[in-house]
């Protein structure tokens, strides 16, 4: 354990006003971690501020949150990660029981859930948040029949296993929901602990736009839901369109059998059209199926490889 290193990552955009709080925080919780600033095309001090606090400080010229936890995933060698916003919006406190839960192996990603004690509806003024953060907790949780009570949070901390076999897909803000499906897919551990939530201080502004962010988380879960799960994402549009098609073609199969004749003709083209095109969703969803079952293996067996490097390298 005396050889163990642990990140703490802080992308940043515009935290000139809270930065200095949040470094100076981890620094007196954890004053063994390594504490990594990457600057997102910040208009202000930001940049500045964390350099002279004494941390490690890099740019990340592409926009978006996932661009720089993509950039963070790939340059940081470390045993724990901690990953928080820099709007001090998380308190630092918390650090010691996330980073034990993964040391102690009772996870491979920590979630820092805002939700369970109240705090974030105390805190949160914005309009629709709570809306729309139970419709992407409530769409991820049937989805893979889990009970994650907070989907969206920007506090988690992970192990090296996790970040390094985690593949970034999302640029911006969907990086937390992509997270947590990821997790659950690949059945990795999650423990979730319940933290305070602040809102941001006075001055200080949400990057967040509550439709444009909200609608991406969205549209995030309906790709992952076709990557991850293709045989219910096209056997349900299968099944709509089926559905369709029997609405159109229910008419004509009723004229048919009382007159024996068919003269809805662009009906009965429609129907036809409609059931053909169901019938090639389903056959894509079950190739898709296989597909994705295939590339599972592949990925637990690329695990399996970490798992034996992680090994070798703790017997050295």
């Amino acid at each position: 354990m005396n050889n163990e290193t642990i990140a703490i990552l802080i992308p940043c955009y515009n935290e000139a006003l809270t930065i200095k709080k949040v470094i100076n925080d981890f620094q007196k919780e954890l004053p063994e971690a390594d504490i990594y600033v990457y600057d997102n095309n910040s208009t202000d001090d930001t940049y500045e501020i964390a350099l002279k606090e004494g941390v490690i400080v890099r740019k990340e010229p592409r926009q978006g949150k996932g661009n720089v936890i993509r950039q963070m995933f790939f340059d940081i060698e470390a045993d724990y990660y901690l990953m928080v916003d820099g709007d001090d919006t998380y308190p630092a406190e918390h650090a010691h029981e996330m980073i034990n839960s993964l040391r102690e192996g009772k996870a491979d990603m920590v979630i820092g859930d805002r939700l369970s004690n109240g705090t974030y509806f105390d805190e949160n003024k914005r309009a629709f948040h709570d809306f729309g953060n139970n419709l992407v907790k409530n769409s991820i949780n049937r989805l893979y029949k889990a009970d994650i009570k907070d989907v969206m949070t920007g506090y988690r901390g992970f192990n090296r296993i996790f970040v390094k076999s985690f593949p970034v897909m999302s640029s911006g803000f969907q990086i937390e929901t992509e997270f947590t499906i990821h997790a659950l897919d690949k059945r990795f551990k999650l423990v979730e602990i319940p933290i305070d939530y602040r809102d941001r201080p006075e001055g200080s502004e949400s990057k967040l736009d509550t439709f444009s962010d909200g609608t991406k988380v969205l549209l995030t879960i309906m790709k992952m839901c076709k990557d991850y799960k293709p045989m219910l994402f096209f056997t349900s549009l299968s099944i709509i369109f089926f559905l369709l098609g029997l609405i159109c073609g229910i008419p004509v199969i009723n004229e048919f059998f009382h007159t024996g004749f068919i003269t809805k003709v662009p009906s009965s083209i429609l129907a036809s059209g409609l059931m053909i095109f169901g019938l090639l969703l389903l056959v894509t969803g079950l190739i898709l199926d296989t597909v994705v079952t295939n590339t599972k293996k592949e990925y637990e067996l690329n695990l399996h490889r970490l798992y034996i490097e992680k090994n070798y390298k703790e017997k050295l």
